[in-house]
C-alpha cells in the first residue's frame, strides 16, 4: 500500500496552504467566575508539523486538546481546521466530525477486543481494511492481530493505540503524554518514531508534554505554557538559544534565575558583576525589583568554606556529573558539577559566576545577553 506521504500532491502552484489547525485568541474556564484555564492563547500547527505542548501540571495543555478535539467549548475565540471554523464565531462542529484523532497514556484499549478489533474500532461499516495492515506493519505489530492487550507489551499497547488512532485518516493527531507510561528504553524508541510515522501518514500533531527533553528532542516547534497562557512558541534551537521569558528559562532550560540591578555601566547579581555582551537601547537595562539574570547551571562555581553563605541541600548523580540543590540567603538555585567535586550535603561554601558564563537578562521587553566578568574563583590573598 502506498504511503500518504508518496502520493502525487495535487496542490495547484501559488495557491495558500491553509494551516491544519489555527487557535485564536482561545478562551476558556470550567466554571462560571473560575480562573481562567485557557487565556487568550494563539497558535497555528502546520501541515505535516508535530509540535509540542510543554508544561507543568495544570497549565491547560490537556484543556486545550480537548478544545481542539470538540471535548469542551471555548468560552471565547475560535478553533479553525483546514481553513473552516470548528468551534467559536457561532459555529460548533462536533468532535467526530473533525478529522481529530487522539492517543492517550492509558491506551484506552478495549479489553475484550483483539488487536485486529481494536485498530479497526474507529472504522465506518464497509471501510478499506488494507490502511490497517499498513499501519500494524508500519508500527511492527504485524503477526500480533490476534493477541488481546494483556497479551502485548506496554510499548506493543502503545503503539496499537496509534494505529487505531490513525487508521480513520485524521488530518491531526492529538497525543495527551503518551509515553510517560513506558520503561525508559521503550519511551525513547517510540518517541523518536514518531515523526516519521506522522510525516508516513501526512497527519499533523500535537504532543502534550511535561518533560523538556522529550519536547525539545522530537518536535517541530515547542509551544511553552503557564497558566493558560502561552510563553513562547519556536523551535528547539530558537527556545533554547533566546528564551522569551523566565519561565521558559527555569522551566524548559532548568536555569537559574539571579536578580539583577545596575552597577555603573554594567550589572550586579548575588554572585557578581556581569557586563553587556551587545550594547542596550538607550533606557534598557535593569530596574530594581523586577530584572532577573538566566544562568545555566554549569556556569555556577562551587568553592567549600566552613564560613560560607551556601549550603548544599541535595544532590542527584547523573552519571557524567552531578547536579547539587544549593540555598544561599533566599535564593534556591541548581548547580551542574563535574564528578570530581563531589560535594556531601550540609557542605557550607561561596557561590560565584564562572569567568565568561553567558546569560540572558530580562528586564521587560526582548531579553539581553550578558557575560560574567568575575573569576570563579576567590583571588588569593
Amino acid at each position: 500500500m502506498q504511503s500518504p506521504a508518496q502520493q502525487v500532491s495535487t496542490i495547484e502552484p501559488g495557491s495558500v496552504i491553509e494551516p491544519a489547525v489555527t487557535v485564536q485568541d482561545l478562551w476558556h474556564r470550567y466554571t462560571s467566575g473560575g480562573d481562567w484555564t485557557i487565556a487568550g492563547l494563539s497558535l497555528d500547527l502546520a501541515p505535516g508539523e508535530l509540535v509540542g505542548l510543554l508544561g507543568p501540571s495544570g497549565c491547560g495543555k490537556t484543556t486545550l486538546l480537548r478544545l481542539i478535539a470538540g471535548f469542551e467549548c471555548p468560552s471565547r475565540g475560535t478553533v479553525r481546521m483546514a481553513g473552516r471554523d470548528v468551534a467559536g464565531a457561532g459555529r460548533w462542529l462536533p468532535p467526530e466530525r473533525r478529522r481529530v484523532g487522539m492517543v492517550f497514556q492509558d491506551y484506552a484499549l478495549f479489553p475484550h477486543l483483539d488487536a485486529w478489533a481494536n485498530a479497526c474500532f474507529g472504522l465506518r461499516a464497509g471501510a478499506d481494511r488494507d490502511r490497517v495492515r499498513w499501519l500494524l506493519e508500519l508500527l511492527g505489530l504485524e503477526g500480533l492481530a490476534r493477541r488481546y492487550p494483556h497479551e502485548l507489551s506496554g510499548g506493543q499497547r502503545q503503539r496499537l493505540a496509534l494505529v487505531r488512532a490513525l487508521a480513520p485518516r485524521p488530518a491531526v493527531l492529538l497525543l495527551d503524554e503518551p509515553f510517560s507510561n513506558l520503561d525508559v528504553e521503550v519511551r525513547l524508541r517510540l518517541r523518536s518514531e514518531l515523526q516519521g510515522v506522522l510525516r508516513e501518514c501526512g497527519t499533523s500533531g500535537l504532543l502534550v508534554t511535561h518533560d523538556p527533553e522529550e519536547a525539545l528532542a522530537v518536535c517541530d516547534r515547542v509551544a511553552v505554557l503557564e497558566k493558560g497562557v502561552l510563553q513562547q512558541c519556536a523551535t528547539p534551537h530558537e527556545l533554547v538559544a533566546r528564551p522569551a521569558t523566565p519561565f521558559v528559562g527555569r522551566f524548559v532550560l532548568q536555569g537559574n534565575l539571579l536578580p539583577a540591578g545596575r552597577d555603573g555601566g554594567g550589572i550586579s547579581t548575588p554572585l557578581g558583576p556581569m557586563q553587556w555582551l551587545e550594547p542596550p537601547a538607550v533606557g534598557a537595562g535593569p530596574a530594581a525589583g523586577s530584572s532577573e539574570v538566566l544562568i545555566a547551571q554549569a556556569d555556577v562555581a562551587f568553592t567549600p568554606s566552613r564560613e560560607g553563605r551556601a549550603e548544599v541541600m541535595g544532590r542527584e548523580f547523573l552519571g557524567q556529573d552531578w547536579r547539587y540543590q544549593v540555598r544561599c540567603d533566599a535564593l534556591r538555585l541548581r548547580l551542574r558539577l563535574p564528578l570530581s567535586e563531589d560535594l556531601p550535603r550540609g557542605c557550607r561554601g561561596d557561590l560565584s559566576l564562572r569567568q565568561g558564563a553567558r546569560g540572558q537578562l530580562f528586564c521587560g521587553g526582548e531579553p539581553l545577553p550578558v557575560m560574567a566578568v568575575a573569576a570563579a574563583d576567590p583571588s588569593p590573598d
